[in-house]
């Protein structure tokens, strides 16, 4: 008996080596690639911020309103700060690049002088509000961040002004009315997503904006009213001017998200 489990021992052994023997090694498998989310631009958006800005204008002073100008031109100025809102709709395509359309508005103090060297009056010229509607073309330099610039229709609404000067006997006064001017514009920019030093902000963005605005001349009418008496029509002054703004504005797009697929940049 004792010899008949012994036999059945060493059966069972030698079967199991020959078993394992008959095994293959275990297949080496490569732990899965992590994949970037590739993001999408594609969709509304809508900002806010704000910034400064400078105006420049040629003018001169004409006999009366389009008519014969009595002095040369020459270049004013002003400066200021002013708010912005806006709304648009990118499309992405070809992998990293971004166009879209938008329209904006921009309101604040960015004001100077106006002046009439003819009688030696001076007086504030504000730009109160404008507004643009445009086009943007960019290119994604990173998966969040892109490059582009844009151009289009540009609106301004300017301020009258009150001008005077000292006379003998009391203060002489010329005044100008408010105006509207219609021009275009040009500029360019970077946006960015604000998932940034580990903080995480899906769908907010900000972006950092220049743009150049050229406008119409305008003649303007200027009434005299020496010594704060009677109104007397006479000269003109006119006006043509460029602006320039440097803005930063905090994005929200709706759409916004990444999704875990395989994308090169």
């Amino acid at each position: 008996m004792k010899k008949l489990v012994l036999a059945l021992t060493a059966v069972a052994a030698f079967t199991g080596s020959a078993s394992a023997a008959d095994l293959g090694a275990r297949p080496y498998t490569k732990a899965p690639v992590a994949v970037a989310p590739a993001y999408n631009w594609t969709g509304f958006y809508i900002f806010g911020g704000g910034g400064g800005g400078l105006w420049a204008a040629d003018s001169n002073v004409q006999t009366a309103p389009g008519a014969v100008a009595i002095t040369r031109d020459q270049r004013l100025g002003g400066s200021g700060w002013f708010g912005t809102v806006g709304i648009g709709y990118d499309w992405q395509f070809n992998g990293r690049w971004v166009a879209g359309v938008f329209a904006d508005g921009q309101f604040g103090d960015i004001r100077g002088s106006l002046s009439d060297p003819f009688f030696g009056t001076e007086g504030r010229e504000k730009l109160r509000t404008s507004y643009a509607a445009g086009v943007r073309v960019g290119y994604l330099v990173a998966p969040n961040v892109l490059s582009y610039v844009n151009g289009g229709y540009s609106g301004s609404e300017w301020s009258g002004t009150t001008q005077s000067f000292i006379v003998p006997g009391g203060v002489n006064v010329t005044t100008t009315p408010s105006f509207n001017r219609n021009g275009w514009f040009i500029g360019g920019g970077v946006e960015n997503n604000l998932d940034i030093f580990g903080i995480t902000a899906p769908g907010w963005f900000m972006k950092t904006e220049y743009r150049s605005a050229f406008y119409d001349r305008i003649s303007l009418p200027e009434t005299f009213t020496p010594g704060f008496g009677g109104g007397l029509t006479g000269t003109a002054t006119t006006f043509k001017p460029w602006t320039q703004t440097i803005s930063t504005s905090l994005v929200y797009r709706f759409n916004w998200g990444g999704a875990p697929i395989a994308a090169r940049y």
